[in-house]
C-alpha cells in the first residue's frame, strides 16, 4: 500500500501560497467527528452496514465517524449535496472518496475534476481537514484514475491512491468488479487509518 502525502496547515497555505510534505495536521480529539463522504464504496455496497469502511473505522480509532455514501451518486451531485452534511453534522475532518460513477458512466474527466476540486475547496474555506482516496478506472488495468493525484498535487491533499485498486484486482477482497467485501472494507479502513496517522490526524497505536 502507497499513502502519498501531501499535506498544507491552512494558515500557511493562506499566508505562503504554498505546501509543504513535511507539514501535519494538528491531532485530533476525543471528540472529533470525521465525516466519511462519497458514493456506495463509502455507503458499504456489498456489505452489512457495521462492515462498512467508515463503520470498521470508527472501532479502529475509537472516534465518532459518520458515513455519508450515496449508492449510485456522481460527483456533480455529490458537490451540491456536499454543504447539506457538513452542516448538519460539522466534522473535523471529512475523508472525500468519490468519482467512480462518473468512470462507469463515462463522465468528462475534467467535470469529475473540477468537482472534486469544489468539494475539497468549500472544505478549506471552512477550516475543515480533508483526505482524499482514489477510485480506479474499472477496466482491465484497474489502475487508480490520474485525476485524484493532479488534485491532490495542486490542492496539497493527503491521498491515499492505491487501496481501492488493490482490493478490486483480488476475488477475497470483492462482492462484485467494483465493490468490496466485509474483508475489503476492512483493508480499506485499516488503509485510511494509517492515512490518518501518517498525517499526524491520530495518534499511532490508536
Amino acid at each position: 500500500m502507497k499513502v502519498v502525502l501531501r499535506v498544507c496547515v491552512f494558515a500557511l497555505v493562506a499566508s505562503l501560497g504554498g505546501c509543504s510534505d513535511d507539514i501535519q495536521f494538528t491531532e485530533l480529539g476525543d471528540d472529533t467527528v470525521i465525516l466519511a463522504f462519497g458514493d456506495s464504496l463509502t455507503y458499504g455496497t456489498g456489505a452489512k452496514t457495521h462492515q462498512s469502511y467508515p463503520a470498521v473505522l470508527e472501532e479502529l480509532t475509537g472516534v465518532t465517524v459518520i458515513n455519508a455514501g450515496v449508492p449510485g451518486e456522481e460527483s456533480d451531485a455529490g458537490a451540491k449535496r456536499l454543504s447539506k452534511v457538513v452542516a448538519s453534522e460539522e466534522p473535523d475532518l471529512v475523508i472525500l472518496c468519490h468519482g467512480g460513477n462518473d468512470f462507469l458512466r463515462k463522465r468528462p474527466r475534467a467535470k469529475t475534476e473540477k468537482n472534486l476540486r469544489s468539494m475539497i475547496n468549500y472544505l478549506r474555506e471552512r477550516d475543515i481537514a480533508v483526505v482524499m482516496l482514489g477510485v480506479p478506472d474499472f477496466g482491465l488495468l484497474l489502475s487508480t484514475a490520474d485525476v485524484y493525484e493532479s488534485v491532490a498535487d495542486d490542492l496539497g491533499v493527503p491521498l491515499e491512491d492505491d487501496i481501492i485498486a488493490d482490493l478490486i484486482r483480488q476475488n477475497k477482497y470483492k462482492s462484485d468488479h467494483v465493490h468490496p467485501n466485509a474483508d475489503g472494507y476492512r483493508m480499506m479502513a485499516k488503509a485510511v487509518q494509517e492515512l490518518l496517522v501518517e498525517t499526524g490526524a491520530l495518534a499511532s497505536g490508536e
